[in-house]
């Protein structure tokens, strides 16, 4: 039975005297010091890692996490690296308590003669199907390093394009989230004030401060009921998303409705189509099987349905770019390379050049969009937050006119 891997902590020096501390991850205090000896490192302390009294939260593994691991395998193995080694070497290096952990296991497993691919199954909150399969092709080839550095590469485009659309979402939502508490925070604890200022008068208020003071009034009255009710209905949302395919197949139809945004959101899951398609095409993954991964891969329930309906065509003996066309989906220019692809024999090269192509008008689109919005959200908070400021000046401005 493989003993349990324990994190250490630890201080010492490199080989030029410069003093560093880390952790490090082995089954025992005597295996730790020989593991740091191995990369140069002359450890004056090193200890057990003592977890807190009420203990802590391990931070999460993300996908970014993932594809830096794909990237640090596939240099280890180009390297001729064993698959063994690469996987301790990576685990012991990496910060995160819980990635080590992962990896140790998968290491574990792998030692004890199962094929890395089953090894990863075990864990498909982390490794999908796709990223399975390559690497199973990759063991069945005997060229694991080269579709290594694919599913490396693969990953990293996949995680720039997904951080352009969070970028394209954060800000605007961010600012509007902050302009909303603002405001309710003016509307319940500023206005108030001014409105037993105003009480004293004894003067007809101006039409724009009595529309504020009711509007007012009516947060302070049913400002809690409006905010339970947003709870509930967000909760709701969130809660259908998960639980019905109809009901996230409806919103990923509405999302690309959307001005700009759904442009945005169309041409992210056009690149992410075709670069997994491309990755797997060239991996050697039938074309069949690529599509069905690639449609799992859009990220959006119109590209999904529309990638079905050609591996479904293609099965039939169709070409795809025919197939593509029929769909009424994907732009003439996608349609025409990938049928330039086919009759040239070199469909995964032309595939990633679309999805470079697409990924880069993602990336101006995004970046014009921000450019777009701070402006107009400027515009937009100085409206609202400085007309509650002039809607309650008014009354003592109009009081100055008449002295």
């Amino acid at each position: 039975m493989a003993k349990v891997a324990t994190t250490f902590i630890w201080q010492g020096k490199d080989r030029k005297g410069n003093k560093l501390k880390g952790e490090i991850s082995a089954t025992s205090l005597s295996e730790a010091k020989n593991l740091l000896r191995r990369q140069g490192i002359s450890a004056n302390r090193v200890k057990k890692f003592a977890k807190p009294l009420f203990g802590s939260r391990e931070k999460k593994i993300t996908a970014a996490d993932i594809s830096v691991f794909s990237r640090q395998i596939a240099t280890m193995l180009s390297a001729g690296v064993t698959l063994i080694q690469s996987l301790d070497m990576v685990a012991q290096g990496h910060a995160k308590a819980s990635m080590r952990k992962l990896l140790n296991e998968i290491a574990n497993e792998v030692r004890s003669g199962n094929p890395l691919s089953n090894a990863l199954r075990k864990h498909p909150e982390y490794f999908d199907d796709l990223y399975c399969d390559l690497v199973f092709t990759g063991e069945q080839s005997g060229a694991l390093e080269t579709i290594y550095d694919r599913i490396a590469t693969y990953k990293e485009k996949s995680e720039a394009l997904k951080s352009k659309i969070k970028k394209a979402m954060f800000y605007p939502i961010a600012v509007v989230v902050v302009a909303f508490i603002v405001t309710t925070i003016l509307l319940v604890f500023v206005v108030p004030q001014f409105e037993e200022i105003f009480s004293g008068f004894g003067a007809e208020l101006p039409a724009f401060t009595l529309f504020v003071l009711a509007i007012s009034n009516f947060v302070q009255s049913y400002g809690i009921f409006i905010g339970i009710g947003i709870g509930i209905a967000g909760y709701m949302f969130m809660r259908a998303h998960k639980k019905s395919q109809s009901f996230r197949d409806r919103v990923d139809r509405a999302v690309l409705k959307i001005p700009v945004i759904g442009e945005i959101l169309k041409k992210a899951s056009i690149a992410r189509f075709t670069r997994t398609l491309a990755t797997t095409f060239a991996a050697g993954v039938p074309l069949i099987g690529a599509l069905e991964s690639a449609a799992g891969a859009s990220g959006n329930a119109v590209f999904r349905d529309a990638i079905m309906f050609m591996r479904k065509e293609v099965a039939g003996g169709m070409p795809m770019h025919t197939s593509m066309r029929a769909t009424n989906v994907f732009p003439d220019m996608v349609t025409q390379m990938v049928a330039i692809g086919e009759e040239s024999g070199s469909v995964d090269s032309m595939l990633s050049k679309i999805a470079t192509i697409y990924e880069a008008e993602v990336d101006d689109m995004v970046d014009g969009l921000t450019s777009l919005l701070e402006p107009m959200i400027m515009a937009v908070l100085g409206v609202v937050i400085g007309g509650l400021i002039v809607a309650m000046y008014l009354p003592i401005f109009e009081m100055g006119n008449v002295v």
